[in-house]
């Protein structure tokens, strides 16, 4: 039997990453876990070189990127969530994603981290990389990717009413 106490849902905001949200809810709900929403910003002042090869470093622009991550975390995470599932949000600011979601569960001590997937093709795959995949490799519990919208979230209620229909 699989127990989950701590569920990590890692999102960047995205559709797949709402899809993402929708699975760590519902599986928060179904196993009586708690609910932790995680958003990494990328730390803007270790990505802004100048052109003499020094690091601007702009205090304000992070801290607007980290309070504009918090909003949408908030946003993201209703009152119902709080208080049925203990849910919280946690925005952290690094500069390898991958590596900040997977120390931040060992951390947390997370059951499981739910995450979206884009499913690029090939060619941007290999430019840009994937961060689910550096996590899945990394990660210290079990990962579930989601890509959507291949796949939709069907809520028990709503199969029980597709049934009677």
């Amino acid at each position: 039997m699989m127990l989950l106490r701590q569920i990590l849902v890692a999102t960047d905001f995205s559709e797949p990453s709402d899809a993402a949200m929708a699975y760590g809810r519902e599986l928060a709900r179904a196993f009586g876990a708690q609910l932790t929403v995680l958003h990494v910003t990328d730390n803007v002042a270790a990505r802004a070189y100048g052109a003499d090869g020094f690091v601007f470093a702009d205090t304000d622009l992070q801290r607007d990127v980290e309070a504009a991550a918090q909003r949408q975390l908030d946003a993201q995470i209703s009152d119902e969530d709080r208080s049925q599932l203990r849910a919280a949000g946690v925005v952290l600011t690094a500069s390898s994603i991958a590596a900040t979601i997977a120390d931040f569960a060992q951390e947390i001590k997370a059951d499981l981290i739910v995450m979206g997937t884009h499913g690029r093709g090939a060619v941007a795959h290999l430019l840009m990389g994937s961060v689910a995949e550096r996590v899945v490799r990394t990660a210290p519990c079990p990962v579930l990717t989601v890509r959507h919208p291949e796949h939709d979230f069907v809520l028990p209620d709503a199969l029980v009413a597709a049934a009677k229909a």
